[in-house]
């Protein structure tokens, strides 16, 4: 254990949309109502209300400074030329700039007027440091004089820095030197906003990031700790803490309800008795009134070590139902899966299947096997995956075995927190589902996912462990999203 697009992306999803929707499903910038603030709440669905995050991240409103850069006078012979219209480019940008804000729930500070000089560049990056401004997001309406210096200050002011540039405003002699400076990322197209969209949401989510704070039921002592270079924070809180309150709680009737609703739904039931659901429910509330106490956005636990011996109900079901509602809940007290689950949850607005990686060499693949997976794997508030209802491979308690949909695209993503001078890194790949493996007749954990991965890798030497699988080929936006953050992405 560890210590410490659309088109081709959509997965389907972006079918009937209309045009906003579908750039906005294409870019992930339309986040799961969990994490946005001022929307109404979750209505109550067949299985019962949404849990929702308590911590600092659910409360925050990330500010970010936006603005255009170009020349004042006419732009003449010179790129773009005249037959370029940026005020109308400026206008049209400028509503999707606030459209996307509103969509990432964050407060976007635009300037008025485009950056004429490069005095005027530093007063801007000045004003957002003042305001301790989440980043900085700045479209290139020119390729001229003071444009691309303006967008290299903005690359060097230490705050994550977004580039937008619309054709007719750079050449790559004007991109290169800008892209290779950490913490920027440059999106340049014929016009389309979807890629900038997402640096918009990268910014959002980076900042919400930062200010998330996590329970994790570990040992019999509270302390603190912290991952720095993604800031978020780990409350320690007693596993008799947990054990106390499942104990004290009784049997609510919407517990109760609850289990019915999964009974109903599941498509067919092996082992797991009601008593069984209902007791792994019951762990669903129990984690809710500590991340209500705990005043928290994100859970864990030391399940095996603090439950295995007792016959509290693990807690497989319980996080299987977290990550469906949008709160991060990582098995194990793994930090890194911790931070996995924040990030994918954040970036993508759908919940991550945290496995553990084994390898097949029959299929050249690697099989995905766990006990605790989410069912709403295409998104929050889209349908669950149809699952069945079986006891965790200890022969125990009920868990939801969910079925991947077989040719569908995923990522995985392993996080690996630095240690001393050594950076957070991502192992990122991308593959496709195969089949689900019947457990039993096979051993190990009751979900087993097959994947066929691109990696040159040898699977009996698969880096990582506890990695996530989700739904989405996703393998440029979190490389965009560690270089944005200046950690260290490596494509396995």
């Amino acid at each position: 254990m560890k210590t410490n697009r659309c088109a081709a992306k959509c997965d389907g999803a972006c079918q009937g949309l209309d045009r906003r929707q579908f750039l906005q499903a294409a870019a992930g910038v339309v986040l799961a109502p969990a994490i946005l603030r001022g929307l109404p709440a979750s209505p109550q669905t067949a299985a019962g209300p949404r849990l929702r995050p308590r911590g600092p991240a659910s409360k925050y409103t990330p500010l970010i400074h936006a603005a255009f850069v170009r020349r004042k006078e006419d732009y003449g012979i010179l790129w773009p030329g005249d037959i370029y219209d940026g005020k109308a480019a400026h206008i049209r940008y400028a509503a999707d700039i606030e459209r996307t804000g509103q969509a990432v729930g964050a407060k976007i500070v635009l300037r008025p007027e485009p950056i004429y000089s490069l005095a005027e560049a530093d007063a801007w990056i000045a004003e957002a440091k003042q305001a301790a401004s989440d980043g900085l997001f700045l479209v290139t309406l020119d390729r001229q004089k003071h444009a691309w210096p303006t967008a290299a200050k903005a690359a060097d002011s230490g705050l994550p820095t977004v580039i937008f540039a619309p054709l007719g405003t750079a050449f790559t002699t004007n991109t290169e030197p800008v892209a290779a400076k950490p913490g920027c990322v440059i999106y340049a197209s014929v016009g389309e906003f979807d890629q900038a969209a997402y640096g918009l949401k990268m910014l959002a989510a980076g900042a919400r990031i930062r200010r998330t704070r996590c329970a994790v039921i570990q040992g019999d002592a509270r302390s603190e700790s912290r991952l720095t270079e993604l800031g978020i924070a780990l409350q320690y809180v007693p596993a008799a803490v947990f054990m106390a309150e499942y104990e004290r709680m009784g049997v609510p009737a919407d517990v109760v309800a609850m289990a019915d609703a999964y009974m109903r739904k599941a498509r067919s039931i092996r082992g797991a008795t009601r008593q069984d659901v209902v007791n792994g429910i019951k762990s669903y509330r129990v984690a809710g009134a500590i991340l209500e106490r705990e005043g928290a956005d994100a859970i864990s636990m030391d399940c095996l070590g603090a439950l295995g011996p007792t016959k509290i109900s693990l807690p497989c079901i319980a996080w299987s139902r977290m990550n469906d509602d949008g709160i991060p809940a990582a098995c194990e007290a793994d930090t890194g899966a911790i931070a996995s689950h924040i990030l994918v949850q954040a970036l993508f607005d759908r919940p991550g299947f945290q496995q553990d990686p084994v390898p097949d060499t029959t299929r050249d693949a690697i099989i995905g096997a766990h006990c605790s997976c989410p069912t709403k794997l295409g998104g929050f508030d889209g349908p669950e995956e149809p699952f069945d209802l079986v006891h965790h491979h200890g022969n125990r308690d009920a868990v939801p075995r969910t079925q991947w949909k077989i040719g569908q695209r995923i990522t995985c993503l392993d996080t690996l927190p630095g240690e001393g001078a050594a950076p957070t890194e991502l192992l990122i790949s991308t593959g496709t589902v195969t089949d689900n493996i019947d457990v039993p007749p096979a051993g190990g954990c009751v979900v087993s996912v097959r994947v066929k991965f691109e990696s040159a890798r040898d699977v009996l030497s698969f880096p990582g462990f506890h990695q996530l699988f989700f739904y989405g080929d996703y393998k440029r936006e979190l490389r965009d999203f560690a270089k944005l953050n200046r950690l260290k992405a490596t494509i396995v």
